[in-house]
């Protein structure tokens, strides 16, 4: 077996003792756990159901509002001692006396009374309900988005681990025939065929590689990291590995370019819209009267346990707030300036989607343009190392030219790996674009 070889293979080893404890995740099932585990995805939700619990409030536009209550009271006030006698049934003949009606004993009583009102023409509050459900849909719709970047977010995390991976095995490639060249290369000195500073330039090499390669072994760990905080996970040195391995392969799609209503955040923006018109529609039949029905059943004793007398209350009241010092047209008016922004943001955001929508389609293809052309410039680097290589071996090139040769080789398989990344996520942005 060659030194080259045994070189490659003890590479190898050191590659899987340093990665031995890593945790294999599939793209699906990482999807599946940022799903279940994100805290953006919490937050979302959180703010979906805040939203959903102010709509619930506005169900008392339709139901009653019922309060009991029971009250005990000692007096000598005239007025209050009189009442209280009154709605206990127990006045006599005697209570009339001028002397006790100026001047009465103390008196107690014990009321327990059970108040209903009911909402029965309400115009503006059910406005302001409808305004509260387009908000809840708009939280919904914006939850639902988030969910989409964060597929996205997780195809863009998953790549980058791929191409971590990557540039460690082309790394650990590189260095083993850096050091092979190395070997080589010490024969060749020992026997007096080249000169020590070709030693040391071949050294030098293999100290950037290894220098580059523990770069490369950070970045694992980076992207790892970057996994387990979308998973909501304690790092710990934990090392994820993909199973699926960066695909460097492009299929060219014809992509939509015209932007859709139908977009979750565009659609959120239009829902933000709807309850800015709703609440300004609100804030202008706030102007017209209210209806609302009201009664109540009261139970009176001088004991807080008898329950001797009763009686009860009903009415309706038709209300009308005719001038309250300029606050409902001011509100009316604050109600109209947030719903024409609200237009006018969506309109911008809109228009801003749209450019981003262009710019990313022009994007994508020179991503594929840089694909191919990085694709061709490593066979062309790995060819050219292949030739360079025997003749090195048969005396006919220098050393540098040599080192020079595989620097080339190692850069130009980077650079196409990193095309491959940036075409693929530029393709996954576009189609998250387009959604």
């Amino acid at each position: 077996m060659s030194n080259k070889y045994i070189v490659l293979i003890t590479s190898l080893l050191s590659f899987y003792t340093w990665a031995q404890d890593t945790i294999k995740i599939s793209k699906n099932e990482l999807h599946s756990k940022v799903l279940e585990k994100n805290l953006q995805i919490k937050i979302t939700e959180k703010s979906y159901q805040s939203a959903k619990a102010d709509y619930n409030q506005s169900r008392s536009l339709f139901l009653p509002n019922i309060t009991a209550s029971h009250t005990g009271i000692v007096t000598t006030n005239p007025l209050m001692a009189f009442g209280s006698k009154l709605n206990q049934e127990i006045l006599t003949p005697a209570d009339f006396n001028p002397t006790l009606l100026n001047d009465p004993e103390k008196t107690q009583n014990f009321a327990t009374k059970i108040e209903i009102q009911q909402p029965l023409i309400n115009i503006d509050g059910l406005y302001g309900r409808q305004a509260a459900k387009a908000k809840m849909e708009a939280y919904q719709l914006q939850t639902e988005r988030t969910k989409e970047y964060l597929e996205l977010e997780i195809n863009k995390a998953y790549m980058q681990l791929q191409l971590a991976y990557k540039a460690v095995t082309v790394l650990l490639k590189a260095e083993s025939t850096a050091k092979a060249n190395l070997k080589l290369v010490e024969n060749y000195f020992k026997n007096g065929m080249l000169q020590k500073t070709d030693v040391l330039n071949v050294q030098v090499r293999v100290n950037e590689i290894t220098n580059q390669l523990q770069y490369a072994k950070s970045n694992v760990q980076n992207a790892s990291d970057y996994l387990a905080f979308l998973l909501d996970e304690e790092t710990n040195g934990k090392v994820y590995k993909p199973s699926e391995q960066l695909d460097t392969n492009i299929v060219t799609e014809t992509s939509n370019s015209t932007l859709s209503d139908n977009r979750k955040d565009i659609q959120a923006m239009q829902k933000s819209s709807e309850a800015y018109r709703k609440m300004f529609q609100s804030s202008k039949f706030g102007f017209l009267p209210r209806l609302n029905a009201f009664g109540s059943y009261e139970m009176y004793d001088k004991s807080i346990i008898g329950m001797k007398a009763n009686g009860y209350l009903m009415g309706a009241q038709l209300s009308w707030n005719v001038f309250d010092g300029y606050k409902t047209i001011g509100k009316s008016e604050k109600a109209k300036a947030d719903f024409q922004k609200s237009e006018i943001e969506t309109a911008q955001y809109k228009k801003q989607s749209q450019l981003e929508l262009n710019k990313t389609t022009r994007q994508l293809k020179d991503a594929e343009n840089k694909v191919n052309l990085s694709k061709l410039a490593f066979e062309q680097s790995q060819e050219a190392f292949r030739i360079r290589e025997n003749r090195f071996k048969q005396g006919l090139e220098k050393t540098t030219d040599l080192l020079l040769s595989e620097t080339q080789m190692a850069q130009k398989e980077l650079e196409h790996l990193q095309a491959a990344f940036e075409y693929n996520f530029t393709k996954s942005y576009l189609q998250f674009l387009t959604k």
